[in-house]
């Protein structure tokens, strides 16, 4: 969700102005917090998961399945809860939903977890109305298609914030004026529309090569933007209005923090493709599984002269990320031997950092993130004389959407109670409360067992990056390799500065089942539980068919959702094997989708009956 500060939003003219004064701010804020919390240690393990939820509107009797826009309605009944927080998302068919109190660390706590995703689920579902249901699933397939929301708007030249041929601006939660005014000014920044362009998957009917028909306003004719073989999109809400599955916990401490970080990121491509849920886009089936391509492009707001397509002018910078992106550094002193990618820092704020003491690779990440101008301001907050106030700070940290996050502790109302935090970002979502569980539990025990074992994963954040990019194809589960260290148990030798990295290329199933020359994670998971005390039976049961989940995906005797959408729409009797995802269809599939997230159909094809 990121940061909910109330106030007048500034538009882009007036945000530009006072970008120096607000990140500049911000690197003071944030060097108060360090001060503040860089000794605190022994701060106790807790986790917990954060899942938007997508409300849907059905038609029975025309087989219609439409977005339903009531999101702020619904917030506003669960705002006092004592069940869970309730929060706005970028849509207004989105609910955000996360423990009311985090999970400990008592293995023993995960027998709560399904059952907790479930009643928040369950909690939005009893206050919608006949045919108006909660939907576990990462993208609607019909998102940009013509009439796909309930009550139903048209986009319009008359729009003003996304000036979208596909997205009207109805949609955007009106709620908090966060989500407009950075739709808004990330458009007005680069000084037009965003770009997306997705590979249309080539099915045997479709024509070749596809050159797809672009609605027109006013006469104004957009075929120039037309890219062969590809469907285009070109809105911020085709990829903000994607939902996931994010996980975060606690470190006891700064460095702990810092290395656990570090050592996840490695597997944020393991668990994009493990967890593929999105292949259809804007009515048409694509020749990607994944959302993160997509949800880069729409927030990307680099000007021609940070894409490097013409020459830089005086003060700025050549980026080369989105801000919906991969990481770009390791921040332990063992990861600082594989930051092998060009990035760019702000050196005054670099500068200043280090004369207060934050360590360079802290350093380096903070002024990193504070290249890129804030992109939702608002008037009250640009100036502040309270010294417990982060807004600023905040304002680019949350922006700066990457696959993982590095959370400094809250300063308000903190006596030490909250420490240095890590939050995974990558995981798509996933249909049933059971899967979902069974992704978040896989990464809190990873952090267990690196912490037990101190296991190592680090390698080369170029690669990475390709690992990034394979996660995404179509079938990756199955059909990609992947870059992933075998000597997990090796660690570098910081004297000498000597790398230690066996880097060798596995697919899915050798990385999560193992091979002649790695265990597997989940080898190493279960070595993890066997050795811990006081797991309580059922605990037990549901920690293994969590693992077993994931092990039986990577093997591919389990489909990803990605797959199994693609099954159905290619068995279903009206398709016609174009690539086209005509309405009755996108009925079929969500009634079905909705179903087995109730779990009121088997899906023998992605879950196993699971009993404890």
């Amino acid at each position: 969700m990121g940061l909910l500060s109330c106030g007048t939003p500034l538009d882009w003219i007036e945000t530009k102005k006072n970008s120096w004064n607000v990140r500049k701010l911000g690197i003071e804020q944030f060097i108060r917090i360090y001060n503040r919390f860089k000794h605190i240690h022994n701060c106790p393990f807790k986790w917990g998961d954060e899942i938007e939820f997508t409300l849907i509107h059905f038609n029975h009797n025309e087989k219609k399945a439409k977005l339903l826009l009531k999101a702020e309605k619904i917030i506003e009944l669960l705002k006092d809860s004592k069940l869970a927080f309730f929060q706005p998302e970028y849509a207004s068919y989105m609910v955000e939903s996360t423990p009311k109190e985090p999970f400990s660390c008592d293995l023993n706590a995960f027998k709560y977890l399904e059952d907790n995703m479930d009643m928040r689920r369950k909690t939005i579902e009893s206050l919608l109305d006949k045919n108006e249901h909660v939907v576990s699933l990462t993208c609607f397939p019909l998102l940009g298609c013509n009439e796909f929301t309930f009550p139903s708007y048209k986009p319009s030249q008359n729009d003003q914030i996304s000036k979208s041929i596909f997205y009207p601006d109805e949609i955007i939660f009106n709620g908090h004026p966060r989500f407009r005014t950075l739709s808004r000014n990330i458009r007005e920044r680069k000084n037009k529309n965003v770009s997306i362009y997705i590979p249309i998957f080539k099915d045997i009917n479709i024509m070749s090569p596809f050159k797809e028909i672009l609605p027109c306003f006013d006469n104004s004719n957009y075929q120039y933007l037309v890219k062969e073989d590809h469907i285009y999109l070109d809105a911020t809400g085709f990829g903000m209005g994607c939902s996931c599955l994010q996980a975060t916990f606690q470190a006891e401490s700064i460095d702990e923090a810092k290395h656990l970080y570090d050592q996840l990121l490695p597997l944020t491509p393991i668990f994009l493709a493990l967890s593929a849920g999105s292949p259809i886009w804007r009515g048409y089936l694509c020749d990607i599984d994944c959302r993160w391509s997509v949800i880069s492009a729409s927030v990307d707001d680099r000007t021609d002269e940070e894409l490097g397509n013409i020459p830089l002018k005086k003060g700025q910078y050549r980026i080369y990320k989105s801000r919906y992106d991969s990481v770009d550094l390791y921040l332990s002193q063992s990861g600082q031997l594989y930051n092998d990618i060009e990035f760019t820092k702000e050196m005054e704020f670099y500068e200043k950092l280090l004369e207060n003491s934050v360590d360079k690779s802290l350093a380096e990440h903070i002024s990193h993130l504070f290249t890129r101008d804030p992109i939702a301001i608002f008037k009250e907050k640009l100036v502040s004389e309270d010294d417990q106030d982060v807004d600023s700070f905040e304002n680019i940290q949350s922006t700066n959407w990457q696959s993982m996050r590095f959370k400094p502790p809250p300063i308000r109302d903190n006596d030490e109670k909250i420490g240095w935090r890590v939050e995974f970002r990558p995981v798509e979502l996933q249909f049933t409360s059971f899967e979902n569980s069974a992704f978040c539990a896989f990464v809190i025990l990873l952090v267990h067992a690196i912490k037990q074992f101190n296991l190592n994963f680090l390698i080369p954040i170029s690669k990475i990056d390709e690992n990034m990019k394979r996660a995404q194809r179509r079938n990756a589960c199955l059909e990609q390799k992947f870059y992933f260290r075998k000597n997990a148990f090796d660690q570098e030798d910081l004297d000498l500065k000597e790398k230690k990295c066996d880097l060798v290329e596995m697919n899915l199933d050798e990385i999560i089942n193992g091979n002649d020359e790695f265990k597997g994670l989940s080898k190493i998971l279960f070595d993890y539980l066997y050795m811990m005390e006081n797991l309580e039976a059922f605990t037990l049961c549901k920690l293994k068919q969590y693992i077993k989940l994931i092990s039986l995906r990577a093997k591919g005797t389990l489909m990803t959702p990605a797959s199994y959408i693609r099954k159905f729409i290619n068995d279903h009797p009206k398709y016609q094997h174009d690539s086209i995802i005509h309405s009755d269809i996108n009925y079929d599939l969500i009634w079905h989708i909705y179903l087995i997230t109730n779990r009121k159909i088997s899906c023998p094809e992605m879950i196993f009956d699971e009993n404890c």
